[in-house]
């Protein structure tokens, strides 16, 4: 009897797979920003459908997730698990202030060698980018040259839905996603006309100061019905009024900011530091870069905005407040430098200085030679295939699951999310076995 009550219980726990509609027919992946990340991004999954090499990077392709107990050996790739959108399902569309295609953002750029441009260049220069909405004033050392000629902001986000429905019917698309890829903005704060969907609105129409050009792509994205991920440190999809109108239209935002670099760095040896609860001092960053995000944040303004995303991982992962003798006392300084020689290959520099067994100090180096759109790219795949399953899933608001991918990721609630990169890599799966009818995987041995 106690056998058949335990199986009894263990099938009434298994959770029910969600109702998901299939991935048929063309995703249409839209980014605001066809730079050196969007271009990238673009030519990797042409190469990878033209030569068939794998997309090196992308979690969505190339891992795997375990199913049941280890000793069930049930551990298909996440792509024959979970019901994505394929590759060559892709239709690539985007809003560039700058290039006019692709090929001319990815030559620009100089992410990329020609070799590996050259067999996919007709289609590289075959995505034409559509003139962006633009203003100087959030990101002072661009000037931009493909602009819509509308001064209203309302006007502006008519023209990029607009724009989409163009994208949409002209490609065949049966759905479609935004990630944004554009430049960091300079800072700022919510204000009165970010708290209700009315206020901004109402904002649009009055052309208010504290409107930026992203938060009008990711309103014109959800009275669209498309999804939207925010990969910089903008204020956009963090807003009351983005969350209330993804909530009310049915849509998945998530954001904010890549995780690329320097961060992925702190959320790999954070969580080691705190597991085995030695102590933090300081960390001392500084990065060097050339490109055009190096640019752009070579302006104190635009400097401010990504330095709070930043700075806000090591907190969040250490938990200060809990442990104030190993972490309530750290020294936190990130600097970027622009420095052109460097192009898109940012250098990352830490000096960590950390103590252990009765008090004595101990110190950590890194040099991360990192190329900063190859570590991006992938990111944009990910997030765009997982924003438009989530849809095809029934989701909207904030999606949590995906901070996996973000340095200043989006709560759902009023609790900090998570920011340890194993934790944040379980929830990601562990969402997945869940929507798909499959148990958590705790790893727990117990029992």
């Amino acid at each position: 009897m106690l056998c058949i009550a335990y199986l009894l219980l263990m099938t009434s726990s298994a959770p029910q797979a969600l109702d998901i509609k299939p991935a048929s027919g063309k995703l249409g992946v839209l980014t605001p920003g066809m730079g050196a990340v969007a271009s990238t991004f673009i030519a990797g999954v042409l190469q990878a459908r033209a030569e068939g090499k794998p997309p090196l990077g992308s979690v969505s392709q190339m891992a795997h997730i375990r199913l049941g107990s280890k000793e069930e050996n049930r551990s298909p790739l996440i792509k024959d698990f979970a019901p994505l959108a394929g590759l060559d399902d892709i239709v690539f569309g985007g809003w560039d202030p700058i290039s006019a295609n692709a090929l001319e953002a990815a030559r620009t750029c100089g992410v990329l060698e020609e070799r590996d441009l050259a067999p996919i260049s007709s289609e590289m220069e075959g995505i034409v980018a559509m003139e962006a909405v633009f203003d100087q004033k959030w990101v002072s050392r661009l000037e931009g040259t493909r602009v819509k000629k509308i001064d209203n902001k309302w006007d502006q986000a008519m023209a990029l839905m607009a724009d989409i429905e163009s994208f949409r019917t002209e490609n065949g698309c049966d759905r479609l996603v935004m990630v944004w890829c554009g430049s960091t903005e300079a800072f700022q704060e919510a204000s009165a006309v970010h708290e209700t969907i009315a206020a901004f609105e109402q904002g649009l129409k009055d052309n208010d100061d504290n409107i930026s050009p992203s938060q009008i792509y990711v309103y014109a994205a959800l009275q669209s019905d498309v999804p939207f991920a925010n990969g910089a440190p903008n204020l956009s999809t963090d807003l009351p009024c983005m969350i209330e109108l993804s909530n009310t239209r049915g849509v998945p935002i998530a954001g904010k900011d890549f995780k690329t670099g320097q961060t992925l760095m702190k959320t790999l040896i954070a969580p080691g530091l705190k597991a085995r609860m030695l102590g933090l001092r300081g960390w001392y960053s500084t990065n060097i870069l050339g490109n055009r995000d190096g640019e752009v944040l070579d302006a104190p303004e635009n400097f401010k905005t990504k330095e709070e995303s930043k700075l806000g991982v090591l907190h969040t992962i250490l938990q200060p407040d809990t442990y104030p003798d190993l972490y309530g006392n750290v020294d936190h300084v990130v600097r970027i430098n622009y420095y052109p020689p460097r192009g898109d290959n940012k250098e990352g520099w830490d000096a960590i200085d950390i103590f252990g067994w009765m008090g004595y100090p101990m110190q950590i180096k890194i040099d991360f030679l990192c190329r900063d759109s190859i570590l991006a790219a992938p990111i944009v795949l990910d997030l765009a295939l997982f924003m438009d399953l989530a849809h095809r899933a029934g989701q909207s608001g904030v999606q949590e699951w995906l901070s996996f991918y973000l340095k200043a990721p989006q709560a759902r609630g009023e609790a900090d999310p998570e920011q340890d990169l194993f934790i944040q890599q379980t929830k990601l799966k562990n969402t997945l076995r869940e929507w798909m009818g499959e148990s958590p995987v705790t790893h727990s041995e117990a029992g």
